[in-house]
């Protein structure tokens, strides 16, 4: 019998039940399916009878099952049998890198990140002996946790039958078109269907750069390392050829973002109410999606390249700042002519007053450690609400990668005030070692290990000292996480990652 099977409700390995396809060519299919044994999502490929590069897929499959870089797509079951042979792999959620490009380029800080995370797990699969080969915008997704999953190592390359002289340098050079394609929504070197070709002179692309403007120059030079000669684009650097030498130049170029100007936070503190939408300072403001990456970084509906406004929002500007000034001649007039106004009937202490409603210090009823593996340190997790500025919960101590020691996505804090409340503001004492990604998510559902259907209350990429999220309005909700997708240096510890919460102070009412 075949395996390519059209039919949904199908169940494979009397287990696998075939849902919804996603995906097919010739000779296999690609399946979204439910593990009825484990009650989760799966992806699933089956195989058409006679389908030549069966074996080429398993065996791809096989290799790939054995990693263990938590940002790629995990390989579940393998079945072998020519007739009867399926991979059974993650089910990955979230936007690909194609779908956040849909509006156009990303924050350039944020493109970069995504692809050196990328070229980090794919360092670590090429020194195990495996390489992707197939790398497109679709391979890179930006799951609900706030990390990067890489789809399809060495099985999209196997079904395609694809192969390469050099793996590791096919793979820098498709991480490099993926930036390239991030920092621009253009596609170098040939077609992608969802976006425009790159521009092109003597046959290569411009630089980033050259094609939208504000992207930094250390960020396009790594990008012309990868994909232009020497000299062209106006970098003199040597060619990056794997993605371990691109993973290491992307990590020194990108910026640490600083943080916004205190509005009305106390000492040492900011207010983060714009970094839930994506705002980093020096960038236009544009909204976001709950739990994605900041969408765009180079134009808003009111603000053109090069900073420029539209026309008719200058001549309105030009309008408002005349009837202002003349506004303020009347005003000046009539004081001079008639004397200031009298209201004899109405004292100062009479004036009607309008004050901000006081928002209540919310007490949690417990804290615990969320995350894989029931998160880190749980037995620390009450440190973070005891009111004490010197008791602190900590993540565990990684290695090798701020991003868990490669691990897995996140992991962090979960508070339970016990009952829905209207959280206003949630005021972290982090560690004093920044670099820490932070978020500050408030939902219903406090299971799983990770925040998903949370909504964001604010973010920072640089978390250090006292921070206080604030967001525009309220978030309703019986679930605080504070949630870590990057760890700081451990402090006195070359080579380790850490992050640390000392207390934390949460705002609103009930």
């Amino acid at each position: 019998m075949s395996t390519f099977i059209s039919e949904p409700g199908t169940r494979l390995g009397g287990r696998y039940r075939l849902e919804d396809r996603i995906g097919a060519s010739s000779g296999w299919a690609a399946w979204k399916a439910i593990d009825e044994t484990l009650a989760r999502a799966v992806t699933v490929l089956t195989f058409a009878r006679g389908f030549p590069r069966i074996t080429d897929a398993v065996t791809a499959a096989r290799a790939a099952s054995r990693l263990t870089d938590a940002r790629l797509a995990q390989v579940f079951d393998v079945e072998e049998d020519w007739d009867h042979a399926y991979v059974v792999m993650e089910w990955v959620a979230g936007d690909s890198l194609d779908d956040l490009l849909a509006d156009g380029p990303l924050d350039p800080g944020q493109g970069a990140e995504i692809v050196e995370q990328s070229a980090e797990a794919l360092a670590s699969a090429h020194a195990a002996g495996v390489a992707h080969l197939c790398l497109t915008p679709k391979s890179l997704r930006w799951t609900s946790g706030g990390g990067v999953k890489i789809v399809g190592l060495g099985i999209d390359a196997a079904l395609a039958g694809v192969t390469a002289d050099d793996p590791a340098l096919a793979d820098t050079r498709s991480l490099g078109k993926l930036l390239y394609a991030a920092l621009t929504a253009h596609w170098p070197g040939g077609d992608w269907p969802s976006l425009p070709p790159a521009p092109e002179v003597d046959g290569h692309p411009l630089s980033p750069r050259q094609v939208r403007a504000g992207v930094p120059a250390g960020i396009d030079g790594v990008c012309c390392q990868v994909l232009l000669p020497d000299g062209q684009g106006g970098h003199h650097s040597p060619p990056l050829t794997t993605p371990a030498t691109l993973a290491t130049a992307l990590n020194r170029v990108i910026p640490a973002p600083a943080a916004p100007p205190p509005i009305t936070s106390p000492p040492g503190a900011f207010t983060t109410g714009l970094e839930r939408d994506g705002y980093a300072p020096g960038q236009p403001y544009r909204p976001q999606r709950a739990g994605g990456p900041p969408r765009r970084g180079s134009r808003s509906h009111a603000t053109m390249p090069g900073g420029r406004q539209p026309v008719a929002t200058r001549v309105m500007a030009s309008i408002a700042v005349i009837l202002v000034v003349a506004a303020v001649g009347v005003g000046v007039w009539t004081l001079g002519h008639h004397g200031a106004p009298q209201h004899p009937s109405t004292t100062p202490s009479q004036q009607p007053t309008h004050s901000a409603p006081k928002l209540a210090v919310l007490t949690p009823n417990s804290a615990a450690a969320f995350g894989p593996n029931g998160g880190d340190n749980g037995s620390e997790a009450p440190l973070a609400i005891d009111n004490s500025p010197t008791t602190d919960w900590t993540t565990d101590s990684y290695q090798r990668s701020p991003h868990f020691g490669n691990l897995y996505g996140g992991t962090g804090l979960i508070l339970n005030m016990g009952k829905q409340a209207k959280i206003s503001s949630v005021t972290v004492n982090f560690g004093p070692v920044a670099g820490a990604h932070a978020r500050i998510e408030v939902g219903n559902n406090g299971s799983g290990t990770s925040p998903t259907g949370a909504t964001t209350l604010g973010h920072t990429n640089n978390a250090s000292g006292t921070v206080t999220f604030t967001g525009h309005h309220p978030v309703t909700g019986q679930f605080v996480f504070i949630w870590f997708t990057k760890l700081a240096p451990q402090q006195g510890s070359a080579g380790q990652f850490q992050a640390d919460v000392f207390n934390v102070v949460v705002k609103g009412s009930s």
